[in-house]
């Protein structure tokens, strides 16, 4: 399978994962560990997760059931290191945190890179929607503000010094109009020419029965 694209190395998608792990003396004394574990697993979370559980639970006296986590931790991943979800996650823009097996990580990247591939492409359309979007809102304004000026131009209680004033505003404005539909128009070619990447992208996506 061929889908032309760059996988994303280890280095740049290994991501420690911290999140809040404040814990009750209460919960640290009546938690499932395994299930704790098996839901971390099972989200792709470091061991960062129990580390900062165990923080949390010695202040409290309470010493965490490490075995039991790490089980339950082992079987959750085993339900995320499949490559279904690594393209699920990679589609949708997450990070990969390193946490898959060897013998199931090779299978889970590939569909991993495949999704962020996905991911990348579509970004690069949004993006330039985005970008078109917000050059033609300031066109707008310009508009709006260079409809101000010509009216205060022809005002009989405007003075020849801000008339003279006026005049050089509305020829920066104008210039700055032209320069903005220019940056539209390339804009409009680049967004194009990913929609294109896109599309064949999803094609070939299918193709290799994703």
């Amino acid at each position: 399978m061929n889908l032309n694209w760059k996988p994303i190395s280890m280095a740049l998608i290994v991501v420690g994962l911290s999140g809040c792990a404040s814990m009750s003396s209460e919960e640290c004394m009546t938690s499932d560990w395994a299930a704790i574990g098996y839901e971390d697993g099972a989200r792709g979370y470091t061991t960062d997760q129990i580390t900062n559980r165990r923080k949390a639970c010695a202040k409290h006296g309470v010493t965490v059931d490490f075995a039991a986590y790490q089980s339950g931790r082992e079987q959750g991943l085993v339900e995320y290191c499949q490559p279904g979800r690594g393209f699920s996650v990679g589609s949708n823009g997450g990070r990969y945190n390193g946490v898959c097996r060897v013998d199931l990580e090779q299978d889970f990247l590939e569909a991993y890179n495949a999704g962020y591939h996905l991911y990348t492409l579509r970004s690069n359309v949004n993006r330039a929607s985005s970008a078109i979007n917000s050059k033609q809102h300031e066109i707008d304004h310009i508009k709006e503000d260079m409809r101000l000026k010509e009216a205060a131009l022809i005002s009989d209680e405007t003075t020849t010094e801000e008339r003279v004033l006026l005049l050089v505003d509305l020829k920066d404005l104008s210039e700055r109009i032209g320069q903005l539909e220019a940056e539209i128009q390339e804009l409009y070619e680049q967004r194009a020419f990913s929609q294109a990447e896109l599309d064949n992208y999803q094609v070939a996506l299918l193709d290799a029965g994703y």
